[in-house]
């Protein structure tokens, strides 16, 4: 059953997780039918997601074949045991995350220029501290590199996310979470309860 509490429908929200995000998982489908998923990096930018990788390969021949992918990132932040709000039953254990899902055509990138940007995209995600010359099709240190990698671009046609935080439970299980999170204190536990209270407005830390 899909829970609509959980749809995010805010374009910031959605833009600022991807943002957020460095890896991701591509779906394709071969000649005969399989489907496949590749974990992979991505950078996002101007509402198209990228990858790069070899100019052959498995997830190339996929996509010329057939160009239709899906793409997903997600992230869990919390595992929530069940007795922080039962003591006896298994069936309230959960996780918070978010997820983003997208539907929509692969492109290869041809142009070097295009592909120096969107690799400058990829470098300013995993790098941001910079210490690297800059990508630069013109420059004849990058020039045969952007030739012999593969940049691809998504087109997205549908982009779903869920964003899960306790919006379909009630005040008083919302605060048994959020006292466990805050005892427990690990991981992304604190911001897990911040992000409880920007989902869920009626709660509070």
């Amino acid at each position: 059953m899909r829970r609509k509490e959980f749809t995010v429908t805010e374009e910031q929200e959605i833009e600022q997780f991807l943002f957020s995000q460095s890896f991701g998982f591509l779906g394709t489908t071969d000649q005969d039918g399989w489907s496949r998923v590749t974990p992979l990096n991505f950078a996002y930018g101007q509402g198209v997601f990228y990858f790069h990788g070899s100019l052959a390969g498995e997830k190339m021949k996929h996509l010329t074949a057939d160009n239709r992918v899906s793409f997903t990132v997600a992230e869990e932040y919390a595992r929530i045991p069940s007795y922080y709000t039962d003591p006896v039953k298994a069936c309230p254990a959960t996780a918070f995350f978010k997820s983003v899902m997208v539907k929509g055509r692969a492109e290869r990138i041809t142009d070097l220029t295009e592909k120096a940007e969107a690799l400058t995209l990829f470098m300013k995600k995993l790098q941001p501290e910079g210490g690297y010359a800059q990508i630069d099709a013109a420059d004849p240190a990058y020039a045969g590199e952007l030739k012999a990698v593969s940049v691809v671009r998504i087109i997205p046609e549908q982009i779903t996310a869920k964003f899960k935080f306790g919006q379909n439970m009630n005040e008083e299980k919302r605060s048994q979470i959020t006292q466990g999170l805050l005892e427990r204190n690990q991981g992304k536990d604190r911001e897990t309860v911040h992000l409880m209270t920007q989902f869920c407005p009626f709660h509070k830390e």
